[in-house]
């Protein structure tokens, strides 16, 4: 399923993180609904999205093209205005037309109790497909990429998938991590799950720009959100490879020895209570690279297509976020005066201001719908509204199949709650998964809390 907890040269400073994004911003005009009138003090509805994941969903839409006219309709009827669909899933093959990445042939899932692979033998284009689909239902439809993979180490003997496994010349583009045991390779992690990119390596970049170039290409396509554009699950133990150090070397104008000791211990996970000058730098230096290549992306995806709209997902635990090399905030966010581990330049690298959207995995249990911290629903709205400071919409909502209290389904009661508040808190509501509405029937409950919200706003 999903989401566990996603370079440039000196002579660029940190201090360009800061400058204005791609100068495309969102428009809400898109959802205003078309009654046939010219009131100007009409309410705007707030968006509502819903995302497909590639893998949960692929034995109903890998090879019918008719189940996805069904469920785009349903999703309509329910009160959503939005699907993300991925279509890079984590074994990094592409369910688009790609000149650059494999198509994706089978895909690892749970069929009933047994994991296996489920086959695509059918020839039509996917994404194409929910373009036409979700535009003949009403929807806007936007399309999604895990962004820093490369294939995927299955658990229960299934094997492997991927580029970085069948291309010995992209060995070179995966993560070295910095474990107890030494640098190791990514590829050689002994746990199952996504095998990364490194941010930092020219390759990659060309890599994903040319993806993103791709789907911009796609005439009809309403948007493009980045995923797991960050660093791998390992957090502060990656990326510690030779093309990383040349690149964080040349950001600080020193070398650093000895390598990678000097900035964290073997094996380090957690910041220790002192952070050092140099890690600080080094936890900059992620973020820059991240930072860059989002504005990078951005303005490849405007060069290509300039009404598209371009945005990411990030988690919403931003104090800990830090360990994925990604600062989500707006650059005017001064996480310095919050958190120990920010640089004066960390504040800069926020990248907030180069997107027309961005979503926010408000993930917190069952039980945690209302608060004002971190790991409450409501709190990860208010904060991170604060964090963004107005400089993108933002649409925040909950993982009703995988977060905690949400495993066993039977929570349809709370959805009405779950869609006001987070819709109250936020810019537009956004819910992972559609496998989970379906597979635990939520459609009614979703239409109920959608329906009660139109109505506080047709009533305004």
């Amino acid at each position: 399923m999903r989401k566990t907890f996603f370079i440039s040269l000196l002579a660029f400073s940190v201090l360009a993180c800061a400058k204005g994004g791609s100068g495309y911003k969102w428009d809400p005009d898109w959802n205003k609904p078309d009654d046939g009138g010219d009131d100007p003090e009409e309410t705007i509805a707030k968006p509502r999205y819903v995302w497909i994941d590639a893998a949960a969903n692929f034995d109903d839409y890998g090879n019918d093209r008719d189940k996805i006219r069904e469920d785009c309709k349903r999703i309509a009827e329910t009160g959503f205005t939005d699907i993300i669909v991925d279509v890079r899933p984590t074994t990094g093959d592409v369910l688009f037309t790609s000149s650059v990445a494999p198509a994706l042939t089978r895909i690892d899932k749970w069929r009933g109790s047994d994991y296996v692979w489920a086959e695509r033998t059918a020839t039509f284009d996917y994404l194409q497909a929910f373009i036409e689909e979700g535009h003949a239902a009403g929807l806007k439809v936007n399309a999604s990429i895990n962004t820093m993979v490369g294939g995927y180490q299955c658990p229960y003997g299934l094997g492997q998938q991927g580029m970085v496994f069948s291309d010995d010349s992209m060995k070179d583009w995966c993560t070295v991590q910095n474990r107890k045991e030494g640098l190791v390779s990514c590829l050689d992690d002994p746990d199952y799950g996504a095998r990364f990119l490194n941010p930092a390596h020219g390759g990659v970049q060309e890599f994903v720009l040319t993806l993103v170039a791709e789907l911009a290409a796609y005439e009809d396509l309403d948007g493009i959100v980045l995923d797991r554009c960050r660093y791998d699950d390992s957090g502060l133990m990656s990326d510690f490879s030779e093309t990383s150090r040349s690149a964080f070397e040349r950001y600080i104008g020193q070398s650093v020895t000895p390598w990678p000791s000097a900035v964290f211990a073997p094996g380090t996970e957690d910041l220790g209570s002192s952070v050092s000058a140099l890690q600080r730098q080094w936890l900059t230096f992620r973020v820059k690279t991240i930072h860059d290549l989002v504005e990078k992306a951005s303005k490849k995806a405007h060069e290509v297509n300039p009404d598209i709209r371009f945005g990411v997902y990030v988690g919403a635990w931003y104090s800990s976020y830090y360990k994925s090399g990604v600062n989500w905030a707006s650059p005017s966010y001064n996480c310095k005066t919050e958190y120990p581990w920010a640089s004066n330049e960390y504040k800069a690298c926020g990248f907030a201001d180069h997107l027309e959207f961005i979503f926010l995995g408000a993930y917190a249990g069952a039980d945690s719908i209302h608060g004002s911290t971190e790991w409450t629903m409501e709190g990860f709205c208010k904060l991170g509204g604060a964090r963004l400071a107005k400089a993108v919409p933002f649409a925040a909502g909950p993982d009703i199949g995988n977060g905690t209290g949400f495993e066993q389904g039977g929570k349809g009661s709370l959805m009405p709650e779950i869609v006001k508040t987070c819709i109250a808190n936020s810019d537009g509501l956004f819910v992972f998964d559609l496998c989970h509405i379906k597979m635990y029937d939520y459609w009614s409950s979703f239409k109920e809390g959608i329906d009660a919200y139109l109505k506080t706003v047709n009533n305004q």
